[in-house]
């Protein structure tokens, strides 16, 4: 049987709105003019209810609130759907109870309504320190709100997390590090950095594709950035644990290292994914993208608002272990994946990226080195081209 216990169990819950949409973002996120909540309240239930039998006996970790913007849910509904959760599932002790939010002053002053309701750490989306950038980004926050957003979260939950996105247009080196330094000096526990990418069917990609976005960074001057971060962060106590994630020690998000530690996970909401293992093999799980669809699905089928649930082959599940641990510093777990696989990672290949600085074997596990981490997706294809 598929060892998801070193992974771990966690749920994930998918609020699918938002006040507007990012230009760069490819989640599934929707605006809308009105949301009935205590409709979705009663479908997330539902969901709730379906997955308690296919995991019965299990102890949960970790809870997730995601998004587009969770912090749009009602507290009481969030409270509703914890007080479900904890009916559903044995939890340990110290879940993990993380929510969604944009640092908009409506939304701070509802912060501590959520820790009422059993929220116990927060990541705000907070993406610039710099009001010219969040309008390039097309933020509804300025710098003042997500400062005063940051604090209001620091008085209000256990633990705080906010993103940044660097390598943005005309944005150089020394304007990086001298916002990084601010960032680091206004964290909680925790800070996600994400280089700008440009996705494939956002609005940035429809401007890209027509000469617009000037002033991308250079390969470069990207990595530099890259490299600067990890260096200002491991300096101020916020250790690289994932390539684009660092926390103080003990404050890791526990939620997402079941992702990358290859554990089970049951997935709610418009396009949700889940990992579930059961006796005959393990599945991947997916829901309905449109929220109406979903909705629609959950209150007429059987099947709730599942749109796909498939068998995944031994050599789907090393691949995807494969790419979901090299992401961590922690790195890959040999004897996982041969049990996974069936067979060994080429030691000649190993030997090779190693030679190069990029990777570090020991008897136990395969870890990417900071320079490899700038190079994973390449580490990645070699790898998986057995």
């Amino acid at each position: 049987m598929y060892d998801w216990r070193s992974g771990g169990f966690g749920l994930y819950i998918h609020w699918p709105f938002c006040q507007s949409k990012c230009p760069y973002c490819d989640f599934n996120s929707h605006v809308a003019a009105s949301i009935d909540q205590r409709e979705w309240l009663d479908a997330y239930l539902s969901e709730i209810e379906r997955h308690r039998e296919e995991t019965a006996g299990r102890t949960l970790s970790t809870i997730y609130f995601g998004g587009g913007t969770p912090s749009l849910m009602d507290p009481e509904i969030v409270a509703a759907i914890i007080e479900k959760i904890r009916g559903t599932w044995q939890t340990v002790n110290d879940i993990e109870i993380t929510l969604e939010a944009n640092p908009t002053s409506v939304e701070a002053a509802r912060f501590r309504a959520y820790r009422m309701a059993g929220v116990n750490r927060v990541s705000l989306g907070v993406q610039a320190l710099d009001d010219r950038a969040l309008k390039q980004l097309g933020r509804r926050h300025t710098k003042r709100e997500a400062i005063d957003a940051l604090e209001v979260a620091r008085n209000s939950f256990e633990r705080v997390s906010f993103d940044l996105i660097y390598a943005r247009q005309d944005q150089s080196l020394a304007e990086w590090k001298k916002e990084l330094h601010e960032a680091t000096n206004l964290a909680g526990d925790h800070l996600s950095l994400y280089q700008l990418t440009i996705e494939e069917g956002t609005a940035f990609a429809d401007r890209f594709a027509l000469g617009g976005l000037k002033g991308l960074p250079s390969e470069n001057l990207s990595a530099d950035m890259y490299d600067l971060t990890q260096e200002m962060c491991e300096a101020a106590g916020f250790g690289a644990y994932e390539v684009s994630n660092h926390a103080r020690p003990g404050s890791e998000s526990r939620h997402n290292i079941i992702y990358w530690r290859a554990g089970d996970y049951v997935g709610i909401g418009p396009g949700a994914h889940g990992r579930l293992t059961g006796s005959a093999a393990r599945v991947a799980t997916e829901t309905y993208l449109s929220p109406a669809k979903w909705l629609a699905e959950v209150k007429g089928a059987k099947s709730g608002g599942e749109s796909a649930r498939n068998p995944l082959k031994s050599e789907d599940m090393a691949l995807e272990y494969l790419l979901m641990s090299l992401r961590m510093t922690e790195g890959l777990e040999t004897r996982r994946y041969k049990e996974m696989s069936g067979k060994t990672l080429d030691v000649s290949k190993l030997n090779q990226i190693e030679d190069l600085g990029l990777i570090k074997t020991t008897e136990t596990h395969v870890h990417t080195t900071q320079s490899g981490r700038l190079v994973l997706n390449a580490i990645l294809r070699e790898l998986a081209a057995d």
